[in-house]
């Protein structure tokens, strides 16, 4: 249980000096907005393009991998339906359905993966989907429904080829698929402008919670129960299901699917809602309460099939 507590405090203390920040006012009016630009257009594909330049592509290729895309598609599939019912718009579906199904395999998937799996290579996979995959599809979808920049079709259409985060991820897979090293001298500085990232997300996000309500209330309470039920609960069940019922799988390798599917929804999925200036406060609160609920159970998890 190491790895779940010692992962979820490092975030809850970051996002807490956000917090504190919001409080005291120390980055001004605009702050958060600052933050939000600086991850979501510099750091964050720096990062994704480093991470994927140095990953070995043929990790993807596993029946785990089938089984996170397949619970990934039904949780998200799930959250859509209801959407598109209940006509919550395209913008806002698509963060909740992203808040329903893309996992937190990064800053807390990794230290998770080594100390309750035992590689942290085992959220490989899943990260590397979510990047190359589920990302830039979510993202073109927002731009194409309105949510990002107005123009002609024709450029529209090619958004994934000027996204910043699926422009980053792209070159990343290409340069790990075409075998080319970087050098040092290019590879360096986009590591250091990459390690902002994830603090920027979080303490933005932290700067985000002042003032703000009780999460699940308000006009965003069904989208974001919903989310957060499929997050939490559902998306676990159906990847253990697939894991045991479909593929097989026993022992550490349903271990690893059902944990990797239990981790809590990104933090970055709240920069993506701010850049697009939609469903902000659902991203934040289904976030928050995913992350506070994954505590009890990634441990009941753990109990049942470590």
């Amino acid at each position: 249980m190491q790895g779940v507590l010692t992962g979820f405090a490092v975030i809850g203390v970051v996002i807490a000096v956000g917090y504190l920040i919001g409080v005291r006012g120390s980055l001004g009016e605009h702050g958060r907005d600052v933050l939000t630009k600086l991850a979501f257009n510099v750091a964050s594909p720096a990062l994704l393009f480093t991470t994927l330049a140095r990953a070995d592509l043929s990790v993807i290729f596993s029946s785990g991998l089938l089984v996170t895309m397949l619970s990934t598609a039904a949780v998200a599939g799930l959250f859509v339906v209801v959407g598109i019912v209940r006509g919550w718009g395209v913008g806002r579906t698509t963060i909740g359905a992203l808040c329903s199904s893309y996992v937190n395999s990064g800053n807390l998937g990794i230290p998770i993966s080594v100390y309750v799996l035992g590689n942290a290579s085992l959220v490989a996979p899943v990260m590397l989907f979510q990047l190359v995959v589920v990302s830039p599809l979510a993202l073109t979808v927002l731009d194409l429904s309105g949510a990002g920049e107005k123009g002609p079709l024709w450029l529209r259409l090619l958004t994934p080829l000027r996204n910043p985060i699926a422009l980053g991820s792209l070159a990343g897979v290409a340069v790990a698929g075409a075998g080319v090293h970087v050098p040092g001298p290019v590879m360096n500085p986009l590591t250091l402008i990459g390690n902002m990232a994830v603090p920027a997300v979080l303490i933005g996000f932290g700067i985000s919670l002042r003032g703000s309500s009780l999460p699940g209330r308000g006009v965003e309470r069904w989208p974001v129960l919903l989310s957060v039920a499929l997050k939490s609960l559902g998306q676990p069940v159906i990847a253990w299901v697939l894991a045991v019922a479909v593929f097989g799988m026993r022992g550490a390798g349903l271990l690893d699917v059902v944990v990797t599917s239990a981790l809590p929804a990104a933090q970055n999925l709240y920069t993506y809602a701010s850049r697009y200036r939609v469903g902000e406060g659902l991203a934040r609160d289904s976030i928050l309460l995913s992350t506070v609920l994954s505590v009890p159970v990634l441990v009941v998890v753990a109990a049942l099939l470590g």
